[in-house]
């Protein structure tokens, strides 16, 4: 399942809200906290965790490589060691490339059979 975007950008996503966005189990959410340095969410009183649209966007990245590449988890951390900025840059490509399929499947759907 792609990742969802949120169309309202909020300052803090609670873990519910992350998983969601992702498709994915909370656990699976604290499991990559715990193995990827780059997730760094705030905490509240409670312990609550707090995640930020930069977090997001690291979570974009993961999800990535590792649901939509095949990538393992020492696969991913390895290519964000590498080589940090072109792994972000390729998933914006991506993203985009996917807007634009979606775009044009709809101008596709809406056009009439010319089938004679």
């Amino acid at each position: 399942m792609p990742y969802k975007e949120k169309e309202v950008e909020k300052l803090y996503y609670s873990i519910s809200e992350v998983s969601e966005m992702f498709g994915v189990n909370n656990s699976l959410i604290r499991f990559w906290e715990k193995e990827f340095d780059i997730i760094k969410p705030k905490k509240n009183k409670k312990g609550n965790r707090m995640f930020t649209p930069t977090d997001l966007e690291n979570f974009r990245v993961i999800f990535h490589l590792v649901k939509e590449r095949g990538f393992t988890l020492q696969g991913a951390q390895q290519k964000l060691k590498e080589n940090k900025k072109d792994t972000f840059d390729n998933v914006e490509v991506v993203d985009r490339l996917n807007k634009v399929k979606h775009f044009l499947l709809s101008l596709k759907a809406g056009l009439p059979d010319s089938q004679s």
